[in-house]
């Protein structure tokens, strides 16, 4: 359930039978031929449809994220890694205050891995709350089903590219783009960037069938939803 779809009279009579909550991460950076927003569309859908059937609340995705090395491309927009930070941990202070004990964060953007080792520290002050850190996209079922297909996989890829990340209007190349050595781009000024990257995909093919991509999908739901089940610590 969307919390966007509910009143706090809702929420209230929710937090008297359970106390679940999932805040999705994302963030705002170009994504090639794909949407500016592939990262928190991702991260909102696969915690919404993991969640529905349990009935456990979802938080609107944190759509502004950490990126800076792309921030040469119109449209992308970072935020410092201080003030994500502190976005997140005031979200989590937020939840806990109004009796949210149990909550998964549903990240779909690299750069906001920082904010992992910050969530564990919270939670050691918040001893009655249980909080898990779950990137979606690599998370282990989902990473192997995505090898299983095409191990050449990367930023903006095929990986990303699903009907609902996909810009209207906008031809998808069928080829398929060396990988890029992000260790090495990592390294580099957000001009270099552009340079280096070109249209902004980090190698592989662009697209593959939406069989394919749905596979996939449907082990990162299946997945995340096992997150919300499971027995937690």
């Amino acid at each position: 359930m969307r919390i966007t779809d509910m009143n706090w009279m809702q929420v209230r009579d929710y937090l008297e039978r359970d106390n679940r909550a999932v805040l999705p991460l994302g963030s705002t950076e170009q994504h090639a031929y794909l949407s500016l927003g592939t990262d928190s569309i991702l991260a909102e859908r696969v915690a919404a449809e993991a969640a529905e059937p349990l009935g456990v609340l979802v938080f609107p995705v944190v759509a502004y994220g950490i990126t800076p090395l792309f921030s040469e491309y119109p449209g992308t927009i970072s935020l410092e890694p201080e003030t994500h930070l502190r976005v997140v941990r005031e979200i989590l202070d937020g939840l806990a205050k109004v009796g949210f004990r149990r909550i998964l964060i549903v990240n779909g953007h690299g750069g906001n891995r920082r904010a992992q080792a910050m969530v564990a520290e919270w939670a050691v002050g918040h001893p009655d709350l249980q909080v898990r850190f779950h990137d979606w996209w690599n998370a282990p079922r989902t990473w192997a089903r995505v090898k299983a297909i095409d191990p050449l996989a990367s930023h903006a890829s095929w990986t990303e590219s699903f009907p609902w990340t996909r810009v209207a209007g906008v031809s998808i190349p069928e080829t398929s783009k060396p990988l890029i050595d992000f260790a090495r781009l990592a390294s580099l000024g957000p001009k270099e960037v552009r340079a280096q990257l070109g249209d902004g995909s980090g190698g592989g093919r662009y697209q593959r069938t939406d069989e394919e991509v749905l596979a996939v999908w449907a082990v990162a739901v299946e997945e995340t939803r096992a997150l919300l089940t499971g027995a937690w610590p």
